[in-house]
């Protein structure tokens, strides 16, 4: 399916999933029956996946594992703020009083007189 990526919704990229793990398992001369087997994942499952593009996500992970695709799902979702074990926690900055200006004196209603 050649939809923009930003235009897919979830049902388009569970078909095309399914279809790419069907092409990879078809490129790789595995049937259903072997995936199923050697993942751990029922043969109906595998089926359904490849119909409709419904499957547990512990499913398609085993399925990715044998199909030798598993490195791409830890790419999903990145981490954004990685930091080392020894670095340096980034500080907070000190809170400051703000300059305070002299107040101005009262003026008395008869000084001005």
């Amino acid at each position: 399916m050649d939809i923009h990526p930003l235009l897919q919704t979830p049902f388009d990229v569970q078909r095309d999933l399914a279809a790419r793990v069907r092409a990879s398992r078809l490129s790789q001369n595995i049937t259903q029956a072997e995936l199923a087997e050697r993942s751990g994942v029922s043969l109906g499952s595998v089926r359904r996946f490849e119909a409709t593009g419904e499957i547990s996500l512990r499913s398609l992970l085993a399925l990715a594992l044998v199909l030798g695709e598993l490195k791409e799902f830890s790419s999903l979702f990145p981490s954004r703020h990685a930091l080392s074990l020894y670095a340096e926690a980034p500080r907070q900055r000190k809170r400051s009083r703000s300059s305070r200006s002299v107040p101005e004196r009262p003026v008395h209603p008869e000084a001005g007189l």
